[in-house]
């Protein structure tokens, strides 16, 4: 399948086309930090989410929301040297 980025400014929109749903996420995670307003990620049936609710729906709550948390962060078991 595949996905479109689409990251739009007041000005401007850009697209970009990625097979992998991964790679997808990752780049509207990039543009998003970077400081575009509205970025979504259409699939190839036209649905579209945000690159965070694809994240979720891939990767639940785990992962780097617990990571930051600090109180689920302070229990956890570090890796092996």
């Amino acid at each position: 399948m595949n996905f479109t980025v689409i990251a739009r400014t007041q000005s401007s929109e850009t697209t970009f086309h990625h097979a992998s749903l991964l790679n997808a996420i990752s780049q509207g995670m990039s543009l998003s930090a970077s400081g575009k307003a509205d970025v979504r990620i259409a699939d190839g049936d036209g649905l579209s989410r945000t690159p965070a609710e694809l994240f979720r729906l891939m990767f639940g709550r785990s992962g780097v929301e617990s990571a930051c948390n600090p109180t689920i962060a302070s229990v956890a078991t570090p890796f092996a040297a």
